[in-house]
């Protein structure tokens, strides 16, 4: 089994940063893909990044690319995501999930809460 705990979440103002975090622990797959969706009020949850297990071939949507970065540190088994220049659009909950591969999204943390305010 995998647990997943986002934190980082907060309140920011429209241009500022913010920085996620998912801590990954228990039994992963030998070879995984992490990711980020969010969820905003009275919307489907959504795509935002992915990076597969060796921590390369990081892919975003449309919506935050060149403003968002995912990342991992494999000695800490901790994802990030960089938020910067953030919009009020931003607002969500955001979710780390693991998989084998995308589209196969297996383990999903809690998620942590986004306000971005203008």
């Amino acid at each position: 089994q995998v647990q997943l705990v986002e934190s980082g979440g907060g309140l920011e103002q429209a241009g500022g940063s913010l920085r996620l975090s998912c801590a990954v622990s228990g039994r992963t797959f030998s070879n995984y893909v992490m990711a980020w969706f969010r969820q905003a009020p009275g919307k489907e949850r959504e795509f935002v990044a992915v990076i597969n297990w060796s921590g390369g071939d990081p892919h975003y949507s449309d919506s935050v690319k060149g403003r968002f970065a995912i990342s991992r540190d494999s000695a800490k088994n901790i994802v990030y995501l960089q938020m910067n220049s953030l919009k009020p659009e931003d607002t969500a909950v955001y979710y780390c999930t693991q998989g084998p591969y995308m589209s196969r999204w297996t383990y999903w943390g809690q998620g942590t809460q986004v306000t971005v305010s203008s």
